[in-house]
């Protein structure tokens, strides 16, 4: 474990304020997302306090719109259950990477850093750790503008969604993509994590030809994480 560990695991103000600020224009696409979420959860029939509800506490773009797909009378509970861990299974491994700093707080602290843990303020914060900056008030300073924007843009959605009810014919859907592509090219540079990466694209392209749908998720961070593992213990002479 590095030494710097407890300076780089330093969460005040000014860095919290710092990681929204820095969100802040990602965030602003997000809104756009979540006003589609609530124009379609409307279209769907859920009452307006019960979209906004599900977009506070649930948090997890995708998978919402995912549960839209299943909503009606009679609903596949399992079958929602298994849909959305497979959406949100890159989850377990965005802990796993933050674990040898969020270790280092209280269970209070680390578990309420994580409710707000999503692509773009993971990658951010991983960015900062990896250049030995403090990455957490990214972490949650950026948690919260992407949790604020979305909330948000689905309450403007219940509204005024009519006006982008299809995102995607502007693009938009490949901006998260692109900024989460653009944090991989400014990342570490080795042919580890090109491997890394190159295993879990690959993997990710076979299962969601051949496997069921969304399971790429899984098998995709399962192959890559496995892969990262192997060489970094090569590395350490493991």
């Amino acid at each position: 474990m590095p030494s710097n560990n407890t300076r780089l695991c330093q969460l005040d103000r000014s860095l919290i304020g710092s990681g929204f600020r820095q969100l802040v224009p990602v965030s602003i696409f997000v809104a756009i997302f979540g006003a589609a979420f609530g124009l379609a959860a409307t279209q769907k029939g859920l009452s307006h306090s019960t979209t906004v509800m599900m977009s506070s506490l649930v948090f997890a773009g995708y998978a919402q719109f995912a549960v839209l797909d299943l909503w009606g009378a009679q609903m596949p509970v399992l079958t929602m259950i298994v849909t959305v861990f497979a959406i949100n299974a890159r989850h377990l491994l965005m802990g796993a990477t933050l674990y040898p700093w969020l270790r280092l707080l209280s269970p209070a602290k680390r578990y309420g850093i994580m409710t707000l843990a999503s692509d773009a303020n993971w990658a951010m914060s991983m960015k900062a750790f990896s250049r030995e900056q403090p990455g957490l008030g990214l972490l949650f300073g950026g948690g919260l503008a992407l949790w604020l924007f979305w909330v948000a843009g689905t309450a403007i959605g219940l509204y005024f969604g009519s006006a982008m009810s299809d995102p995607k014919s502007y693009g938009l859907d490949m901006v998260m993509g692109c900024f989460l592509l653009s944090m991989v090219f400014e990342g570490e540079r080795s042919l580890r994590m090109f491997a890394t990466w190159t295993v879990a694209a690959i993997t990710s392209l076979l299962a969601h030809g051949w496997l069921a749908e969304n399971s790429h998720v899984i098998a995709g961070a399962v192959a890559g994480g496995m892969m990262g593992v192997l060489l970094e213990g090569r590395k350490n002479g493991q």
